[in-house]
């Protein structure tokens, strides 16, 4: 099974591989990352704009790489809710005909790095300011730093990667297909 993930960052590309290896523990996957664009702003401030983010990256690795199986987009995105920046993230995977998508759980981002985020800095680089890291997005981001990496980048967002593949997994039911 060809599986491309719409990006090059090792976190994105590791998580897809361990979502798929649970779908489907028997089958041999071969992953590899492309970078495409995702058409949304680089941070994405709402749930809609993220979800929109990984379509498009979706789309577009499928665009770059036409002969795989599967194309993976994975988009992390803030929104506000009652005055608080919330945090998750959409999954989107798509083969020829069909389109799953799954979203991570949410969790509330400190006002020290809320702040960063609202007066224009991308979530990786306002979490580096904060907690004196360098590239924090690429290891265990956010969610690692808040939880001392009791959930990590990774582990994040892998099930969100088994949720977007319920169409898949469940191929007798009817989904929104690609037409």
């Amino acid at each position: 099974m060809n599986i491309v993930v719409a990006s090059t960052n090792p976190v994105k590309i590791e998580c897809t591989r361990l979502g798929f290896e649970q779908v489907f523990p028997n089958v041999e996957l071969t992953l590899s990352g492309v970078s495409v664009p995702s058409g949304v702003s680089d941070q994405p401030m709402s749930d809609d704009e993220t979800l929109q983010g990984a379509l498009n990256r979706a789309t577009n690795a499928q665009l770059a790489e036409p002969n795989a199986d599967f194309w993976v987009g994975i988009e992390g995105g803030v929104a506000d809710h009652q005055g608080e920046l919330h945090c998750f993230a959409w999954v989107v995977v798509q083969s020829i005909s069909k389109l799953g998508k799954g979203r991570t759980a949410t969790f509330i981002l400190p006002d020290e790095v809320a702040k960063l985020v609202r007066q224009g800095y991308e979530l990786g680089h306002a979490d580096d300011i904060v907690f004196g890291r360098q590239n924090s997005k690429q290891a265990n981001s956010s969610v690692g730093i808040l939880t001392k990496d009791i959930l990590t980048r990774t582990s994040f967002y892998v099930p969100a990667v088994i949720l977007a593949l319920i169409p898949f997994i469940q191929p007798h039911l009817t989904f929104y297909t690609i037409s």
